[in-house]
């Protein structure tokens, strides 16, 4: 039987939408936020040759094609101010996060609470500073290396470094902004709408390849049903709960005794997200895109990674699915879903699983079903991711229709969803308390009828 919030979520329109008006100002101002964002991908880096940047870009597409363009909207391609994207504060934040798992000192400052909470995030931005000069200054050298500068030398470097830092400082803010004052997740609302702008140029070039006979129609719907099918795989995936149920011993406050209640504890299938697939790909794409912008200037065993762990390869799809199960455990055991913490908590609220006793019982039970339960998630993790990877390279399949882009989109899709039902049951139940006080009102203030004779 579907509880009172399920039914209320099952009856929400569009009119409730209208007359929501905080949701909608929150909508606009996230709308408004990341327009400024996509404005912000076409304005140039200082001291580019535009032409020959659009050259290279056509002829050497194989490692900027991938990921690190994706995540950046095109900007990476056009050489945009936010050519470095959002990457560097993602990086940042999951390093800092896992950081915070393994050092005792972090991890204390992490249960200070909000005070806690600040000092990280301060960190947080320090390691995003430091990511953003370090991969500026290699941008810059490597555009120096490929010939893409008008005026080669320490005044274009600085120009780019700090042209390309501030720009990834003013999409983290923007991120921030999004976060508090919008709908969503800022961070992830930016790559999502990074990805989907670039979807129609990317579909468009795909279709004009089945024009002019260098893809068959059969590939050309193969590859359309495919997308179609991963995204409901993703969604059902992404849905899908492992329930350990939870029961609470009878309590006995002043003269009364509660019964004890039951609930569910759920366990994602996925619960590290998309993090391992953007870990992975990120990581095995660092070799191409380095000497991508160096111009082919590479020693002998940047050669040999290259001829070995280049996209599509047999050795780079190994390493591909050994890292995002890797990450998958690594990130869920850490950061994701912690059990001793998760044990502890059951321990302090007074509810245990049947069966298996409070603590450390409890915490080795519910590591062996993460555990488990992870050999599915992962394993779909890599299906998702690998799929597309090997269609991708051998039928010249664009990026964006790949595993790693409809994962992001799925997630970030259904998150902003779920948000925005949140915001209108809250606006649903604010309405039903100010009727009920306004009958309450009515009631108190009217005339009182007479008692009835017996």
């Amino acid at each position: 039987m579907a509880s009172a919030a399920e039914q209320m979520a099952a009856n929400l329109s569009w009119g409730a939408l209208g007359k929501a008006t905080d949701l909608r100002q929150r909508i606009f101002f996230t709308i408004g936020l990341l327009i400024v964002y996509r404005l912000g991908t076409y304005i140039p880096v200082p001291g580019i040759d535009g032409a020959a940047l659009r050259n290279f870009m056509d002829s050497a597409a194989s490692g900027l094609g991938g990921i690190l363009s994706m995540f950046t909207g095109g900007a990476l391609g056009r050489m945009g101010i936010f050519a470095l994207g959002i990457m560097p504060y993602i990086s940042a934040s999951i390093i800092v996060q896992l950081l915070t798992s393994l050092v005792p000192s972090l991890e204390n400052l992490k249960k200070e609470g909000e005070a806690g909470r600040k000092k990280i995030n301060q960190y947080t931005r320090y390691a995003t500073v430091a990511l953003a000069l370090f991969q500026a200054y290699g941008l810059a050298k490597s555009l120096e290396a490929g010939s893409l500068a008008h005026d080669p030398g320490i005044f274009f470097q600085a120009t780019v470094v700090v042209t390309l830092v501030g720009g990834t400082m003013f999409l983290m803010w923007l991120g921030e902004q999004i976060t508090a004052r919008g709908i969503g997740n800022g961070i992830s609302l930016i790559i999502f709408v990074g990805i989907v702008a670039e979807i129609p140029a990317a579909l468009a070039q795909f279709l004009s390849q089945g024009r002019s006979g260098v893809i068959s129609p059969a590939v050309i719907i193969g590859a359309l049903v495919m997308v179609v099918v991963v995204i409901a795989f993703v969604v059902f995936m992404e849905r899908a709960l492992r329930k350990i149920h939870i029961q609470y011993p009878r309590r006995q406050v002043g003269m009364k005794v509660y019964d004890g209640g039951s609930s569910h504890l759920p366990i994602k299938v996925n619960p590290a997200g998309v993090i391992p697939a953007i870990f992975a790909s990120s990581l095995l794409l660092l070799p191409t895109t380095i000497s991508t912008f160096s111009g082919g200037a590479t020693g002998p065993v940047m050669s040999t990674i290259l001829a070995y762990m280049g996209p599509g390869q047999p050795l780079y799809l190994l390493f591909f699915v050994l890292m995002i199960v890797f990450f998958a455990y690594f990130y869920t055991a850490n950061v994701a879903f912690k059990t001793d913490e998760v044990a502890e908590n059951l321990k302090n609220q007074g509810g245990f699983i049947p069966g298996i006793r409070p603590g450390k019982r409890t915490e080795d039970y519910l590591e062996y079903v993460v555990n488990r339960v992870l050999v599915l998630g992962s394993g779909y993790l890599a299906l998702v991711c690998l799929l597309p990877e090997i269609l991708r390279h051998q039928l010249s399949i664009p990026f964006y229709f790949g595993g790693t882009s409809v994962l992001i989109v799925v997630s970030v899709t259904m998150d902003t969803i779920n948000q925005v039902q949140s915001h209108l049951l809250a606006h649903q139940y604010e309405g039903l308390i100010e009727k009920s006080q306004l009958r309450g009102r009515k009631s108190s203030k009217g005339p009182r009828k007479a008692p009835a004779r017996r």
